[in-house]
Order: C-alpha cells, then structure tokens, then sequence
C-alpha cells in the first residue's frame, strides 16, 4: 500500500481501497481503483478534497454508461457520486434543478411531470446529468447545450463553481470546460418550456419505442462507441467495413447497431479495446476516415 492511502481524509460516507470498479460500469469490466470514494453529500465531498493529498490523482466516474475502465484500473482516488447528488426539482419558469447523478431518463421523467417541454431527448441518453454536462449528451437532434442555463461544479481544491452555458464551451460530444478534468459536477440547471404531461410523455414513448427497436439497450454496452465523423455515420462505415456482429475475444458489435460495442459475458478490458481500435484501423484503410471513440477509455492497461 502506497503512503497516500494511509493518510486519506476521514469521511462520512464510503470509502474503499482496492476497489472492484466492473460493478459500476455498464459494460461491467474493468480493474479496481486504488481508493474509491462514495460521498454521503456535496459537504463531504468538499470536504474531503480540501484535506486530499494534492498530489494524488482523482477520477470521476459517473453511471459508467459510456466508460470503460482498463484491466489494469485506476490510480489514486475515483469519486463515484450516488444519492445525496440524485436529486431532481422542477422549479417555477419551466426550469429543472439535478443532481450530478440523477439519470437523464428520470429527469425527462421529473420534467414531463412538471409539465416541461424540451427535455424528453433525455429518455434516449443513457447515463446521468454529470456525464451529460461533461460531453454535451444528446440524441435525436437535441443537445445539452440546447437546454443547460448553469452547471454546478467543484474544483479539485474543493472550490465551488458555476458555469454558464457559454462558459461550457460546447461542442459535439464535448465540453472544453470540462475537457482537463478539473472539474467534478454536482449538478444543472435546464431550462425547458411549458407544455402539456401527456404530449411530452407521448413523446418520449416515442423515444424510447425507437430505442428499443434500433439499440442493444439490454445488452452489456456502453452506448455509441465512435463519434459521427463529419458528413459520416459511425455505424455505417463499421457495418460496411464488415465488423457488424463481429467477436474478438468477448467482445463484439451488436448486430443490431453497429456502433454497439457489446461484452458478450465473458470479455476483458482489452478485448473491448482492441476490437475497437480493430476497427478503427480497418475503417480508416478502406475508407480514410479516422473514428474517434466516443466511449471514455480510462485507467491502467495491465502489467
């Protein structure tokens, strides 16, 4: 055990070492992180980042839907947000107060109550409001940036801040501001429009009716594994490349959309990378286009 481990802050909520991290990941691989942290509330985690070793490295995970932890896991502290960051509120004006952790689905869900309009895309965007914020999610021609008025953040010195929509610096699947990894979400504000509970509730049963016809969504997966490259679809140029249902290892394609990349039961880290990065090579030989993973690939490669 490293010198740092002995000196962790003390804490009200969990902290773990040598933690198995598969379980918090949707595509349910992946090696332990060093220390693992479940904050009971944001004071407790201001609180333990003031007094956390600033030399030690600190990652975030959220849901784990579009993460995929190396075999080797993660050095230093991961921060895994739960409960006491899930809450969702519908406030007057047609805003919506989240948590870092609540999942999107269940603010489309919270908003559609409420009687707010313009957040149902959210239904269709597996994983919660702090991944969201860090890579502008969307899906069927929506964004975050479209509907996000602030997010809330920390610092890694444990300072608060909030950012306005421009100062997230948006762009596809993005946000530059949050681009360093410095920050660590807590939590949004939207603002929707008013509109009638059962439209926007027809709506996104729309949503996810075409979800579940089109996407492996009861697979292990982690969502769009490559990003759209411009004037490209990803699932396109994987499917006609040939990779559509393919296996390496554990690993494989969904057949069902072939920018699924999919954990079979048995698959490693590794697997899942180096069939991704299979096809990124053989896209880039017969079409010239470079896919950039959309999926976030963190930690160590095992030793």
């Amino acid at each position: 055990m490293t010198d740092w481990r002995h000196r962790l802050p003390p804490v009200r909520g969990r902290l773990q070492l040598d933690a198995p991290l598969a379980p918090y990941t949707w595509l349910r691989v992946g090696g332990p992180a060093d220390a693992l942290f479940l904050p009971s509330d944001e004071a407790d985690l201001t609180s333990f980042l003031k007094a956390l070793d600033p030399s030690v490295p600190v990652t975030v995970l959220g849901v784990g839907s579009n993460t995929l932890v190396r075999d080797g896991g993660i050095e230093g502290v991961v921060i895994r947000l739960g409960r006491g960051f899930a809450n969702i509120e519908v406030l007057d004006g047609a805003t919506v107060r989240a948590g870092a952790a609540a999942l999107d689905a269940q603010v489309a869900r919270a908003a559609a109550q409420g009687g707010v309009g313009g957040l149902e895309f959210y239904t269709g965007v597996p994983g919660a409001i702090g991944g969201a914020c860090m890579m502008n999610a969307g899906c069927y021609g929506s964004e975050t940036r479209h509907v996000l008025v602030e997010a809330y953040a920390l610092t890694r010195q444990g300072d608060p801040v909030a950012l306005s929509n421009t100062d997230m610096g948006f762009s596809y699947r993005k946000s530059a501001a949050a681009a360093d990894g410095g920050l660590i979400f807590t939590g949004a504000l939207f603002a929707g429009r008013r509109d009638d509970p059962i439209a926007v509730t027809q709506r996104m049963s729309e949503i996810t009716a075409s979800r579940e016809t089109s996407q492996p969504i009861r697979e292990k997966t982690g969502g769009s594994t490559f990003k759209n490259p411009k004037g490209h679809s990803a699932w396109k140029l994987v499917d006609e490349a040939g990779w559509r249902g393919k296996r390496h290892g554990g690993a494989m394609f969904s057949p069902l959309h072939a920018n699924f990349l999919i954990n079979t039961g048995d698959a490693t880290a590794a697997d899942l990378e180096g069939l991704g990065e299979a096809v990124r090579a053989d896209v880039r030989e017969k079409f010239g286009v470079t896919l950039e993973w959309e999926v976030k690939r963190i930690g160590r490669l095992r030793s």
